[in-house]
């Protein structure tokens, strides 16, 4: 990381030649080092430039940053929508030594034969196997409406979706105020095309959620997998690590995928990495079944979500509504397997009701930590 340094002392001051500024010593500090000897200043310069390099290694890319292009697996800053604002500040990353917890944890619904949410169940109301095996133990359960919600809102402003692109965004305008609760809950986002533009990171301010998705502009091809991978890596993977929060993802698209550089595989197991569940809104207005829709419904039951499919620009805000509903009716549970070893592989979940008249959806598994 190249580090700048104020050359107003060696330009301003009298000083004898030959003496050294040491990085990060400044103003008269660095005047009073001009007499140490010149083995001491090489240590302390030496020392002074790992301090500095250690930093740079501790402190992830992919942090809180301002708004920016995702291109591929790039990230550039984008100067037409520099923000700023304390928000993204306010989750600048922390360095922290962690000790690898081998726990799971899995946010999923209960519905009855009607398809309506059963919200007064207990933990031994449910049955859980990993990879066919009752866990460890049970380490947490409870209604997830009590945890903090982090949540991407990815629209698609392709080309394809021009037809009724202003009516979804006031829709999912009105989606985001209504289930954001400022000062406990928090969203972000990102406009996709053939690129990705996070157009507000993570805030609860309704007002600058609203700005940035009113911002947006439909033209241009469709990177839908990228955008899928890129935020669930870059803004969920490693959201609030250090306490419990659902992580949710909300894409409005019509599916059909022309522009990625990564598969709709990738995209899949990134999310399940990041213990995001996908909730999908079609914006397909043909009529007919199409190819994207297979993916949107690839994407939501690979994660645990739902697929929404509406016939008019009307039924759009009911598809919010009712994820907004689902999210207001979760269950999280917490449980350490039987076996887990940091090798990778995926794990099968499944949680099933003791009563046969209760359904479950939860994402199908999830892959172990890496070495």
């Amino acid at each position: 990381m190249p580090v700048a340094y104020s050359p107003f002392w060696q330009s301003n001051c009298n000083i004898p030649e030959g003496v050294v500024f040491a990085p990060g010593i400044r103003g008269e500090n660095a005047l009073k080092m001009k007499y140490l000897p010149a083995t001491v200043l090489t240590l302390l310069v030496f020392a002074a430039s790992m301090a500095v390099s250690a930093r740079a290694q501790s402190v992830p890319v992919s942090g809180a940053y301002s708004p920016a292009y995702y291109s591929g697996n790039s990230i550039q800053p984008n100067p037409a929508v520099l923000d700023g604002s304390a928000d993204a500040q306010a989750n600048a990353p922390i360095l922290t030594i962690k000790k690898r917890v081998e726990e799971v944890n899995v946010v999923f619904t209960a519905t009855d034969s009607h398809g309506k949410f059963v919200k007064n169940l207990s933990q031994s109301d449910f049955r859980v196997l990993d990879d066919n095996q009752p866990p460890q133990s049970i380490l947490a359960f409870q209604r997830a409406t009590n945890l903090p919600l982090r949540v991407g809102l990815l629209v698609d402003a392709s080309g394809s979706v021009s037809s009724r692109f202003g009516c979804e965004q006031n829709s999912a305008t009105q989606f985001l105020t209504q289930v954001v609760h400022p000062g406990w809950d928090k969203a972000f986002v990102i406009g996709f095309n053939s690129h990705s533009q996070l157009m507000q990171d993570y805030t609860d301010n309704l007002s600058k959620l609203s700005s940035g998705i009113q911002a947006l502009h439909s033209h241009g091809g469709t990177a839908l997998y990228d955008a899928i991978y890129l935020a669930c890596r870059d803004k969920l993977l490693s959201a609030n690590r250090g306490q419990p929060v659902r992580r949710a993802i909300v894409v409005l698209s019509d599916g059909e995928d022309n522009q990625s550089e990564v598969s709709l595989g990738k995209a899949i197991q990134m999310a399940q990495r990041a213990e995001v569940v996908v909730y999908a809104i079609s914006t397909d207005d043909s009529g007919m079944v199409m190819r994207g829709d297979g993916v949107l419904e690839q994407l939501a039951n690979a994660t645990g979500g739902r697929a929404f499919f509406p016939n008019k620009a009307s039924e759009v805000s009911h598809a919010f509504a009712s994820i907004e509903e689902e999210l207001r009716s979760q269950y999280s549970l917490a449980y350490k397997p039987a076996q887990l070893n940091a090798d990778g592989r995926y794990h099968s979940i499944e949680i099933v009701a003791q009563s046969k008249r209760v359904h479950v959806r939860a994402r199908p598994g999830y892959y172990a930590p890496a070495q």
